[in-house]
């Protein structure tokens, strides 16, 4: 896989270009750079399936509300694209955050009648 090529296309079918990117770099803004300077040093091909990560794991895309953050599981490595959370104007209030089980949502914990609601 190219990186470059991957990022374009992530980019595209998320309805952004590199015009779109404000920075990249890693996720504490520790590191950064301009889309450009990324552009010049992305060109690269890497394994992308299982085994080792090749790609730095913290590596992100940063736009307006949006960013793109290096996805893995066992070796295998993909972009996410990621969006600020919007809060709806008649958003419910919750009382749990933790509740023993597994996997669970805040709706499936805070669902008056749920099965995980206390």
């Amino acid at each position: 896989m190219n990186l470059l090529s991957e990022t374009l296309s992530n980019l595209l079918s998320n309805g952004k270009s590199p015009a779109d990117v404000f920075w990249v770099g890693s996720k504490d803004g520790e590191y950064a750079i301009s889309w450009e300077e990324f552009a010049k040093i992305a060109n690269v091909d890497y394994h992308k399936g299982f085994g080792g990560q090749a790609v730095a794991s913290d590596l992100v895309v940063v736009g307006q509300s949006w960013w793109l953050e290096r996805g893995e599981y066992d070796g295998s490595e993909w972009w996410e694209f990621k969006s600020t959370p919007v809060k709806l104007n008649d958003c419910s209030k919750f009382h749990t955050v933790c509740n023993n089980g597994m996997w669970a949502s805040l709706e499936e914990m805070n669902r008056p009648g749920g099965k995980y609601h206390a």
